[in-house]
Order: structure tokens, then sequence, then C-alpha cells
């Protein structure tokens, strides 16, 4: 028995999540090029900021500032520690971990934002500012979106 043709589909043109993990990986590959000279990439620059900024943070709490699951989180923390850019501590809560920026870490962190803010301007010169802007607020409506990617699934 022959099988049906399936409707016509096309994922590349109509996909969200494919359009945005594309773009992700363009920007992201621009970021690691510009941020190696500081021997960092995008996300570990990204996991410095907050902690030079916000100070220690719980691993749950980074997670959900970075929107990543706690697994991934973990694994992008790894170098960080090894580099001796970070440090991990028990919370209050000796269950929670803490992460905390360490001296080196603040200084790398400290090397690495000119050169983020070089790519970040050519890009928003390359896109446009208003675009580069409107860009990032759609981007953050989507996490308001109503998903709950890492919550646990009861079916």
């Amino acid at each position: 028995m022959r099988q049906a043709a399936a409707p016509e589909l096309n994922v590349n043109t109509v996909c969200n999540c494919l359009a945005a993990r594309k773009a992700s990986r363009y920007l992201t590959a621009a970021y690691d090029q510009a941020l190696a000279g500081a021997g960092l990439r995008t996300t570990q620059f990204s996991i410095l900021h907050h902690l030079a900024t916000s100070g220690p943070l719980a691993i749950g709490e980074l997670a959900t500032i970075m929107a990543m699951d706690r697994t991934t989180l973990s694994t992008n923390l790894k170098p960080l520690q090894r580099e001796a850019l970070l440090s991990m501590a028990p919370g209050v809560d000796r269950r929670a971990k803490m992460a905390q920026i360490s001296k080196a870490g603040l200084a790398r962190y400290r090397q690495a934002i000119p050169l983020w803010q070089e790519v970040q301007a050519q890009f928003e010169t390359s896109y446009g500012v208003k675009r580069a802007e409107d860009l990032r607020q759609a981007l953050q409506a989507v996490l308001q979106s109503g998903f709950e990617p890492w919550a646990e699934r009861t079916t």
C-alpha cells in the first residue's frame, strides 16, 4: 500500500526556532571571534558579566537569568572553574551551590569588555541601531511567550 504524500511544508521558511537558531549561530560566531582575544566565548563572557554585576548567584538563579537548563549551565561553568575565573561554594542552604567571580575572572571580564563593545558596535552599525534594539526587545518577548522548556513533564 502506498503512503500518502505529506502536505508541502517548507520548515526552512516557517520554523521560528530554526530561524532563531541560525541567527544565533551567526551572531555567536561573530561575538566568539571577537572575544577570543580575551580567551572567552560569548556564553562565558555572559556568565562572568552576570557574576561581576550581581555578585554571587545560586546555580538555579544563574540558570534562570541565562535562560539555560542547569545541566547546560554546569557544562559552561566547568572551564571557567578550571581557569580559576570563578569559584563554587555552598549556599545558605547547603544543597544550593553559589557561583562567584574570582579576581582573575573579573580581570578577564574587564579585558573582554572593549572587545565586546567593538563587536556590538560593528553589529549595530551594520544591522542598524534601532533594528538591533527592536530585535533585542522581540527576543526578550520570546522568553515571556508561555513555554516552560525546562519544566518537568508530567505525561
